[in-house]
């Protein structure tokens, strides 16, 4: 038997969304878990639906249960018994609210973040076309138009509009949704809304006014959630808690207004849900005073506080003395890229000059003047408790874009436009509604992917993440998680390199956290960085974390080392490679798992884009463009068009001469480690940037693409062999990429990378292999030929190997005959009589060969072959 149910107190959104299930599942039946708003009872009265009782329902014969608009088992009555405990139960879900822990968890869910669920359900069934009636299409517009307050929610979103013109077009009738959803207030709606106004108190948490109203009702009947909307148009206050007593239960309704005030969250201590801006509950009958303390004392711990300067300002800031002249504030201006430089005197804040007082002063030949008769020394400034409202009111009204933030005089921070925006745009994304923390989400930043980071790092991970948390508390600094472990958590790929990045001191917060860790500490001051491992908490010895000091960098020439300073995350970030490793999650515990994107990151992911931060970014480090290439291929994503241009404008600028041997080599090592790097190669070569490491070196011949294709095959098979002998990677790719050079420019090319010695010496002694004759039929002319050899070039000669006999003899060499040895040894010939001399490895070798060939194949067997030769009778 199959069932569509919902969420207990039934709306309106519950029966569209039901009525939506019923056109996906026809042979379901659709039921109610408990009682329903008035509305939607009168509804019913006047549109009469087939809805089967509770009472009437089986459990026991329940297959398939299909819930919709809810997630949580404590608001579906009865069904809640089977969810997790009936054999063969399949559970749909389809629904529009965040997922949050203890969540039912489907056999197929369908979550999307939208203003109704109703607005999902009419999406499936316009893709699946499937036909509606007018009077389905109208019950539809109701969940929709009733879940959006009639489109005014700040949850509304685009979709819901599309939703609602669709219905329409399908025979929506409005004024019927125009009756149900704007009911008028009866004689027992208005009594109970004169005694919740009586009984309003406000309260005041972080200058949010929320006002509670209590009240008490043997017989009511009527639609508690429109009186509470009637309260918020009535009272000028940010949000409002009602508790109400009746039929022999305790309902509560919250409506908020602010961001600052989720009251979801609220609803989920008394086992409800919703929606930050609307949420309910339902319990047992309890003593309204006991209920409003409770309700009073959570308030106080989940409203955050209001953001102030300190929470979205930059710091620390680049600075510049009183005294320096016009042209050193030109250099920091580019030196650090950016367009203001705080002032300062004896170590207090003076004044900021800006980019365009600098080029001005320089245009009229004040070079070497100092910068005290260019400073603006009445720019508005603001301590770090400033609230948020404050300074965006002082930035526009000054046309200011760069806020210094002062405390006893001395610059902490500084507030750009930019800083500004982003916070007002996350402010707008928390107020609309909580995120779902799926790939797609179509805001870029201020979400929480802490439920991903569970579910998707081990416990251990995620346990650690969580102590960082509270150690960055404990210290006083901002810790983030930032890399690729950021980047594979939303394209849904498990990667556990755990890099966290902190403003403040790093090797301080790395010492705090490796002592609860109970982990060994490695440090290198003049990087301010660590390294945690031996980690022993949380049973994970082999497993470390990597801490950095927020940083800056800057190059003095082209393809230069950086030269590092402390600073901001988001200057840390900037400094990255390219838009997709930028990503960063907060780890403080007040936003633990807030997903922080400058750069556009998410939107790169998800167009599958490898797209540089800005237009030098080759020219500081030209190994970027090897790096391009790299994840390109690993991750199947394009190089932007921009991205191409500026790589190539690197290559005919020759920047690529300019960098040392070792990061070339370190590149390609990285590009020999990828999964299948012919790919990258390939694109390589495509760009000449083979060539930049040596003119000869080409990918472009299809022998070539073999060649790598047959070592990576070798490879593979080799592998499954599990030996304890490993193939060094790199030594073989690189092999096979210079193979085709003469000696001299194999020596070159090996000479431009920096090649270690040892390896160069592998390289060349087993390319040299290549002009002597292999007799692959005779095992011991293989043996000879092969023994003393390394791996990789025993590895590369298979792969090259122009048939299959001559693959078989060297693969017979590798899995049988390298580690062949005699079974005798020394005291074997010397009991025998033999006296030690020059004559004992010419027994060996002949012994050895001997078994090369087959025979000898227990000891018995060389002792006798031994005597039968060298031992006189």
């Amino acid at each position: 038997m199959d069932i569509i149910t919902c969420h207990l107190n039934a709306d309106f959104d519950c029966l569209s969304s039901m009525v939506g299930a019923k056109k996906l599942f026809p042979e379901a039946r659709m039921v109610f878990p408990g009682s329903q708003e008035r509305p939607l009872r009168e509804f019913l009265k006047a549109f009469p639906m087939e809805i089967t009782k509770m009472k009437d329902i089986d459990l026991s014969q329940v297959t398939r249960l299909i819930i919709v608009d809810t997630k949580d088992p404590e608001r579906i009555g009865d069904f809640k018994q089977i969810i997790g405990r009936q054999k063969g139960l399949q559970t749909f879900i389809y629904d529009h609210h965040a997922r949050r822990p203890g969540d039912i968890a489907a056999t197929v869910e369908v979550v999307e973040d939208l203003g109704a669920t109703a607005t999902l359900m009419a999406e499936l069934l316009r893709s699946k076309n499937i036909t509606l009636s007018p009077i389905e299409a109208t019950i539809l517009c109701l969940g929709i138009y009733e879940e959006t307050g009639s489109m005014r929610f700040s949850s509304t979103t685009d979709r819901d509009l599309i939703a609602a013109a669709y219905l329409l077009r399908r025979g929506a009738d409005l004024n019927i949704v125009s009756t149900f959803i704007r009911p008028q207030l009866s004689r027992d709606d208005l009594e109970l809304l004169n005694e919740l106004i009586a009984s309003l108190t406000e309260l005041i948490v972080h200058g949010v006014r929320v006002k509670i109203g209590t009240a008490a009702r043997e017989n009511y009947t009527g639609d508690a959630a429109f009186i509470a909307h009637g309260i918020m148009d009535m009272e000028d206050i940010d949000a409002v808690v009602l508790i109400l007593n009746m039929a022999g239960k305790t309902l509560l309704i919250g409506r908020s207004r602010v961001a600052e005030l989720n009251v979801a969250e609220l609803m989920q201590h008394f086992d409800g849900g919703g929606h930050p801006a609307a949420a309910s509950a339902t319990m047992k009958e309890t003593i309204i005073d006991i209920v409003k303390e409770m309700a009073i004392k959570i308030l106080h711990e989940i409203i955050r506080p209001e953001k102030v300067a300190k929470d979205v300002m930059t710091s620390p800031v680049i600075t510049i003395t009183l005294d320096s002249t016009i042209k050193e504030a030109e250099v920091l201006l580019t030196k650090y890229e950016i367009n203001v430089l705080p002032v300062i005197k004896d170590a207090q804040y003076a004044g900021i000059i800006s980019r365009e007082i600098v080029e001005k002063a320089l245009f009229h030949g004040f070079r070497t003047s100092k910068i005290d008769d260019f400073i603006t020394t009445d720019a508005i400034t603001k301590p770090p408790g400033a609230a948020i409202a404050e300074v965006e009111a002082a930035m526009v009204e000054s046309n200011q874009r760069f806020l210094p933030v002062i405390e006893d005089g001395q610059i902490i921070g500084a507030i750009t436009r930019t800083d500004l925006l982003r916070s007002l745009y996350e402010e707008h994304i928390r107020s609309s509604r909580t995120a779902p923390e799926h790939y797609e989400s179509k805001h870029p930043t201020g979400r929480s992917v802490a439920t991903i980071m569970r579910e998707r790092f081990p416990a251990y991970v995620y346990k650690i993440l969580q102590t960082a948390a509270e150690v960055a508390e404990e210290t006083g600094v901002t810790a983030y998680l930032v890399g690729g472990s950021v980047r594979d958590l939303l394209r849904g790929e498990q990667n556990l390199d755990i890099d966290i990045v902190i403003e403040g001191s790093g090797i301080g917060f790395a010492s705090a956290l490796g002592k609860i860790l109970k982990g060994k500490v490695k440090t290198h001051e003049r990087f301010q960085t660590a390294k945690i491992f031996e980690i022993k908490a949380y049973d994970c010895d082999d497993f470390s974390i990597d801490i950095a000091t927020a940083r800056t960098e800057y190059y003095e020439s082209p393809a230069a080392l950086p030269h590092i300073e402390m600073s901001s995350i988001k200057k840390d970030l900037y400094r990255r490679d390219f838009t997709i490793n930028t990503l960063a999650v907060y780890l403080n515990k007040r936003d633990f798992g807030r997903l922080i994107d400058f750069f556009g990151a998410q939107r790169d992911l998800k167009e599958r884009t490898i797209r540089v931060l800005h237009n030098l970014s080759f020219i500081e480090d030209p190994t970027r463009a090897y790096r391009a290439m790299r994840f390109s291929e690993r991750f199947d994503f394009r190089i932007s068009k921009h991205t191409e241009r500026l790589i190539k404008t690197a290559i005919r600028l020759n920047l690529f001469e300019k960098l040392s041997g070792t990061r070339l080599y370190d590149e390609l090592l990285l590009i020999f480690m990828e999964a299948d790097p012919i790919k990258a190669l390939k694109r390589l070569d495509r760009y000449k940037l083979l060539s930049a490491i040596h003119p000869g070196l080409r990918f472009t011949r299809e022998a070539a693409a073999t060649m790598f294709q047959r070592v990576r095959e070798t490879v593979s098979w080799y592998n499954l062999l599990f030996r304890e002998e490993r193939i060094d990677i790199g030594v073989l790719y690189l092999m096979a990429l210079v193979s085709g050079l003469t000696d001299a420019d194999r020596e070159a090319a090996l000479q431009r990378l920096s090649t270690p010695e040892v390896t160069k010496k592998h390289i060349h002694s087993g390319l040299a292999k290549l002009k002597e004759p292999l007799y692959y039929k005779d095992p011991v002319s293989v043996y000879n030929y092969l023994n003393g050899t390394s791996l990789e070039t025993a590895i590369f000669l298979m792969s090259i190997a122009e048939h299959d006999e001559k693959r078989k003899s060297i693969s017979r060499y590798l899995t049988e005959h390298k580690y062949l040895r005699p079974e005798l040894r020394g005291n074997d010939l010397k009991a025998l009589g033999l006296p030690p001399g020059p004559i004992y490895s010419e027994i060996f070798k002949a012994i050895l060969e001997e078994k090369l060939r087959g025979g000898l194949t227990t000891p018995e067997e060389e002792k006798a072959a031994v005597i039968s030769r060298y031992v006189k009778p």
